[in-house]
């Protein structure tokens, strides 16, 4: 039943894409059994399946990409080729991660292989997750494919997750995404400095509960259904330094790397020179995974930058700085990040950059950015920034009494309230645009 939901959810919004959800499935599934059977060439079939992997994935996301570089770089001896345009299948990017995730623990004899094609099928498609994350590896979720109790307490814990994703979705992220996209369309030289601002403003509170809240529906869901999804976010614009943030930012992504490139490829155990060459390498790859475009590559490369800075030296200065310090440092470097992310073009970005440090000239009265900051856009704006930079205590005091029972009324009622004034956003037909969709 969950593989059948999962392949109609998908064919929804991509039916002409679920022979090759079906396809990966079944060479995962297949290099997987080969490769917990053939000793003697259990490396040369885990080459083979990663390979073939990664051939779908550069197939219909880079091909375009590449096919470009090349017509530029043969324009000047007229070789270039025309290749059709190929569509991104939906979720390609993750179900693919998870895939050579699986296949590296069955070779690594982390996890038994999986011999029902249904339950392994039912892991690759599951349905919650299967669009835009988390990167759910086959080893968090394989004990659960068979026995899965959900008691009422898991199961309501599921539906306030969930209803949490969709406040911070609906309620948050739809409502600064109007004005993050309006200066964002603008051209640049019609951008003043406050205009730019606001607009990265409005686009790093966007991305990060668009995307955290779809994580949270997911999990939620998967609770509801009575799997163990890993956590995606934990506060990221909290984060002392861009090491930190990376801790916190999507954490399946960045797990995902650091086990399957990072360390293989030697880690921190080397040289610092090879440290910082892994360290730069993995982030250039995280930046292609996102996009196919130079802008993602370079937001890419500018993580990796700073973290190579922060590894040389500057974290320990970050660790001695009073933390406000500190955490501004990494916001405003994150934010200078998303306007890479953001932008169309490597121009647009230079151009945003250019208006956010005021080298316009254009007078900011002349430009009526009010008009595009509303009382809704700043209570959003005002209220997912507070909820992202605030850090937790360590040690919290246990809370009883009248206190405990006040707050134990509280929260399902706030719940209530925020799921039906999102519903009635939806009902609406607001603005709800979903950033994710498209890697």
């Amino acid at each position: 039943m969950l593989l059948l939901g999962s392949l109609v959810f998908y064919a929804w919004g991509e039916p002409r894409f679920v022979p090759l959800l079906l396809l990966s499935a079944l060479l995962n599934y297949g290099c997987g059994y080969l490769i917990s059977r053939a000793e003697a060439r259990r490396r040369a079939v885990l080459i083979v399946g990663v390979a073939a992997n990664l051939g779908l994935l550069a197939f219909y996301k880079y091909l375009g990409f590449f096919s470009e570089i090349y017509n530029q770089l043969a324009a000047p001896w007229q070789r270039s080729v025309d290749l059709p345009a190929v569509v991104l299948p939906l979720g390609i990017s993750f179900f693919t991660f998870q895939g050579i995730s699986y296949l590296i623990d069955v070779y690594r004899r982390d996890i038994a292989v999986q011999t029902s094609f249904l339950n392994f099928a039912m892991y690759k498609a599951m349905f919650p997750q299967l669009i835009a994350g988390p990167i759910v590896r086959y080893s968090q979720i394989a004990s659960e494919i068979e026995q899965r109790p959900v008691p009422n307490e898991r199961l309501w814990r599921g539906v306030q997750q969930f209803v949490l994703g969709l406040a911070q979705k609906v309620l948050i992220a739809n409502v600064v995404a109007l004005p993050a996209d309006h200066f964002f369309g603008l051209p640049t030289n019609q951008l003043a400095l406050p205009a730019a601002w606001l607009g990265i403003a409005c686009y790093s509170i966007q991305i990060l509960y668009d995307f955290a809240g779809y994580s949270n529906m997911a999990i939620g869901i998967g609770h509801m259904l009575g799997f163990s999804y890993p956590p995606n976010f934990d506060r990221p614009y909290s984060a002392r330094s861009i090491t930190e943030f990376w801790r916190r930012w999507h954490i399946s992504l960045s797990s995902w790397f650091r086990d399957y490139l990072y360390i293989p490829l030697g880690g921190n155990r080397g040289s610092a020179a090879r440290t910082y060459f892994n360290l730069g390498l993995v982030f250039l790859l995280c930046g292609l995974w996102h996009g196919a475009a130079w802008t993602f590559i370079l937001w890419g490369v500018w993580h990796g930058f700073w973290l190579i800075v922060e590894r040389a030296g500057l974290g320990a200065v970050l660790a001695r700085l009073p933390g406000l310090l500190s955490q501004a440092y990494t916001l405003l470097l994150v934010m200078l990040g998303w306007v890479l992310f953001r932008a169309d073009s490597l121009p647009h970005a230079l151009g945003y950059w250019r208006a956010m440090l005021g080298m316009q000239t254009l007078d900011p009265a002349t430009q009526p950015w009010q008009m595009h900051f509303s009382n809704s856009v700043a209570s959003a704006l005002a209220i997912g920034l507070l909820l992202a930079i605030w850090r937790r205590a360590e040690a919290r005091q246990p809370v009883d009494g009248v206190r405990a029972w006040l707050l134990a009324g509280a929260r399902p009622l706030l719940l209530s309230l925020a799921f039906l004034v999102s519903i009635a956003s939806l009902a609406a037909g607001t603005y709800n645009p979903f950033i994710y969709f498209r890697f």
